[in-house]
């Protein structure tokens, strides 16, 4: 991909579909969120993915399966993160449990604690 390395990187995890459950609120973890994908509760564009690792597009509609919006723990998630706030990359749809990506985020509104110079400098070597 062409670009600067370590914004690239950025992206391509915050485009994983397990950190845009996550992102979305519909878990409190990124390890919720992969257990989420992992088990068939999430469809992209109306379709069962279950890979975490799914690259998600510009455009992609992630959403909570019809029989898993009422899991205990996707709607203690969603209620936490209502009063959050959100993310100006992605929009959450409540009422149908739904979320799209509707750009790639900045690499200031990325809040990952990382200095991603030093992680392109070590796997460089």
């Amino acid at each position: 991909m062409r670009g600067i390395t370590g914004e690239t990187l950025l992206h391509l995890l915050e485009r994983r579909l397990d950190n845009v459950v996550y992102r979305l609120g519909f878990a409190n973890s990124r390890s919720q969120a992969r257990q989420l994908v992992r088990h068939n509760h999430i469809l992209v564009d109306g379709r069962r993915v279950n890979i975490p690792s799914f690259l998600c597009k510009v455009g992609n509609v992630i959403q909570v399966k019809e029989a898993s919006r009422q899991l205990p723990m996707v709607l203690d998630s969603m209620q936490l993160r209502s009063t959050t706030g959100g993310y100006t990359w992605i929009e959450r749809n409540d009422t149908e449990c739904s979320g799209k990506l509707i750009r790639l985020p900045n690499v200031d509104e990325i809040q990952i604690p990382v200095v991603e110079r030093q992680i392109v400098e070590l796997y460089s070597k």
